[in-house]
């Protein structure tokens, strides 16, 4: 098969990750691999793994992007790919145009929604494909709903990630001597993480609202994700709330974090709190594989990962009590963990491979 994924840029991020990934599964099973993008951090890893990366500033979201489809006709014409598979709705409207324009040996048309996208009148572009590949249930319903897609013309591939890095190896003495010495406050306590970016939908107002409610001096809860500039009024809010309620001892806003995996390691019960559904939930699928428990609000893609993995960590959305309830439970059971992680880069590349086999066969 010659493949060709398209996407705004490959800079660090789970689509990012899922593509590289991908390219380099296709190029170790004897495939061609093309990559359209913008470029990034990652392009040199994808290159190196053997993929061909083509740049294109396909990632700027303005109308006189679209003049792009012409010079995008003529760079897919010229691999001549079996599949072209779309992520992400400006590329793909972009790709939509250069594809009408094919008389003959057009490529078959893929993509996959990566989220519940809103504006749906920017968004349909993404249906308007030969098949549609959804990241989880939650995202699939939404298709179904928004778009009309019929059973057929669509498949659920949940993401995955690898479980060589999320790995259930011990934590090293040096790394753990590192840590206590940056977060001495962490220092023999029962840690909660929330791995979260700054932003309002992400519940971090209601993780402080946990810690608060918990009271006892012998747990710690960090919140480890980046703040965005525009994002930097909000997390002074959220810092304020913290100073409010007496709880600079017992909370710590770590920003990114590279060693994740340890992170994650190192803490106790990882959480997912995010007020709107979730697509799918990557973080919680990576905490579940380092064999830490997990817990999060009963919807959208948290919710079927959990009720996959560790349903015991299922609280109903926005029942607060229930949260420091179960978490006091789960805190006491040591020995608890999930179940082996179903959710892996490996099975997500090998159900990929197969649709676009399926795919192959029916139109030949």
């Amino acid at each position: 098969m010659k493949i060709l994924q398209i996407l705004p840029e490959l800079n660090i991020g789970g689509v990012e990750r899922g593509v590289c990934d991908l390219s380099k599964a296709l190029v170790q099973k004897g495939h061609e691999s093309y990559v359209i993008s913008n470029g990034g951090e990652l392009e040199s890893s994808l290159i190196a793994s053997g993929g061909k990366h083509i740049g294109m500033p396909i990632h700027i979201k303005r109308l006189k992007t679209l003049k792009l489809a012409e010079d995008l006709y003529k760079v897919i014409a010229d691999i001549n790919p079996d599949i072209v598979h779309v992520r992400s709705r400006m590329p793909a409207w972009v790709t939509y145009h250069a594809l009408k324009r094919f008389k003959s040996n057009k490529p078959i048309h893929v993509s996959t929604f990566h989220g519940l996208y809103s504006f749906p009148i920017y968004s349909k572009v993404m249906a308007r494909v030969d098949h549609v590949i959804s990241i989880s249930k939650t995202v699939e319903d939404y298709i179904k709903t928004t778009y009309k897609v019929s059973d057929n013309d669509i498949t659920v591939i949940p993401r995955g990630c690898d479980l060589v890095e999320f790995n259930q190896e011990p934590l090293s003495q040096s790394w753990k001597d590192l840590w206590f010495e940056e977060f001495p406050q962490t220092l023999n306590k029962k840690i909660l993480m929330l791995p979260a970016r700054i932003t309002k939908w992400k519940g971090v107002d209601d993780f402080i609202d946990l810690i608060n409610l918990i009271n006892d001096e012998g747990i710690h809860g960090i919140v480890v994700g980046p703040v965005s500039k525009s994002k930097q009024k909000y997390f002074n809010k959220l810092q304020s709330k913290v100073a409010n309620l007496n709880l600079g001892s017992k909370i710590t806003f770590c920003g990114s974090r590279s060693d994740i995996v340890n992170v994650y390691k190192l803490s106790d019960i990882v959480y997912n709190l995010s007020k709107t559904p979730e697509p799918f939930g990557r973080t919680t699928i990576e905490a579940a594989s380092v064999g830490t428990k997990i817990m999060g609000w009963n919807h959208g893609g948290t919710m079927e990962i959990l009720n996959e993995l560790f349903p015991q960590g299922l609280v109903e959305l926005g029942d607060k009590k229930a949260l420091k309830n179960k978490t006091i439970e789960l805190l006491s059971q040591e020995e608890m963990k999930p179940k082996a992680n179903v959710f892996t880069s490996e099975r997500m590349i090998d159900s990929t491979l197969e649709v676009y086999r399926s795919l192959l066969k029916q139109s030949s």
